[in-house]
């Protein structure tokens, strides 16, 4: 599969188990900052990451309490193939179990991170509606 031209997109709401293929339209991932790295994102986007990430945790919980199992295989006779067989599938069951714990602790570390980034958005909210409101009432 080709991949576009441009810059990828973010598009709040797609679940990536539903996607068929790349598709690149839809909205940004945000509007580069000038002062430094990083982007900026409007509340409502800030709200989907954070829903999005968690999901996607979730997902990979789930993943894991299945993956679960292959940590647990146990031959199907009592021969050295077999027995050779289930340490091999434990053993991919472990390195699976770790990758999809490891996963699940960075998309909880992203949600984090946008629930941080949507405190500091409230904090500047209030701040600019205490300025507002001390500003003195009626025309001028």
């Amino acid at each position: 599969m080709a991949v576009p031209e441009g810059s990828p997109t973010y598009e709040p709401g797609l679940r990536w188990s539903e996607v068929d293929r790349f598709r690149p339209s839809g909205g940004s991932y945000g509007t580069p900052v000038a002062q430094g790295a990083g982007f900026k994102y409007d509340e409502a986007t800030l709200h989907e990451l954070v829903d999005e990430w968690t999901d996607l945790a979730k997902e990979y919980k789930a993943d894991l309490n299945q993956a679960e199992y292959l940590t647990k295989t146990k031959p199907p006779g009592v021969e050295y193939a077999s027995e050779n067989n289930a340490d091999i599938t434990r053993q991919s069951g472990t390195a699976l179990t770790d990758a999809l714990k490891l996963r699940i602790s960075y998309c909880e570390n992203m949600a984090n991170k946008y629930l941080a980034a949507l405190g500091k958005y409230a904090t500047a909210e209030e701040q600019a509606t205490a300025a507002v409101n001390q500003q003195p009432k009626g025309i001028l």
